[in-house]
């Protein structure tokens, strides 16, 4: 390692160094995706162009660089739904790309699977001002986004990332801690809640609770 290497790589690095010594070995054969990647349908596209140009909360359409739709495969078995984009997805308009999606990219690679096998969206396709915690009618005005997304793809996995994404999925105000541990259902997937990579980056002590909402999932894809 040199000196110049960041904070977030030393996280990422001590994160991967505890899976390995919790079990890792013993996933044994990868949990790839059945399903193919496929071009996306006309109709998909057609509803695709009417959440990019949606100005339903005007604060948000006003202070936007992009709208961040989702990205991934339309027919993947796992969906990963986080909060809202951060400054670096409204640069590139893409979901979980900054330091948060680094590490979201290992920990779908700690269940042996690729981050192109899976889709990844938020409940809001817009950055709120200074990242701040979406509204309640700015999640209302976007959930039929969401649940659109997730019906068309018909995972059999949605892995809700944080409080926010969680309580907006399954309409309650329930604590994350009260959650975790449990499978609840989602338009006919199994929905498995667990920390938000963002949290998880300054609160390190909780990876190893994360690992295990890791290993629920991958243990459900198998079954």
């Amino acid at each position: 390692m040199t000196e110049q290497i960041n904070d977030f790589q030393k996280d990422a690095l001590h994160y991967l160094h505890m899976l390995e010594g919790d079990g890792v070995e013993l996933l044994g054969k990868t949990a790839v995706s059945t399903k193919s990647t496929v071009e996306e349908p006309g109709d998909v596209i057609d509803f695709k162009s009417t959440v990019m140009t949606c100005k339903k909360c005007p604060e948000l359409a006003m202070c936007r660089n992009s709208v961040v739709f989702g990205d991934g495969n339309m027919k993947a078995d796992l969906v990963f739904v986080g909060e809202a984009p951060g400054a670096e997805e409204d640069r590139q308009g893409l979901p979980f790309v900054g330091k948060a999606g680094q590490l979201l990219t290992k920990m779908i690679e700690a269940i042996q699977m690729r981050r192109q096998d899976v889709y990844i969206c938020n409940v809001i396709k817009c950055r709120p001002p200074n990242n701040r915690t979406p509204l309640p009618d700015e999640i209302g005005n976007c959930l039929p986004y969401l649940e659109k997304q997730i019906k068309t793809i018909q995972p059999r996995i949605v892995c809700a990332l944080g409080a926010v994404a969680a309580r907006a999925l399954l309409n309650t105000t329930r604590s994350i801690s009260s959650m975790r541990g449990h499978n609840f259902e989602y338009q006919g997937a199994k929905l498995i809640v667990t920390y938000h990579p963002a949290y998880l980056l300054r609160n390190p002590a909780d990876k190893k609770k994360a690992w295990e909402d890791l290993k629920r999932v991958r243990s459900e894809l198998q079954s």
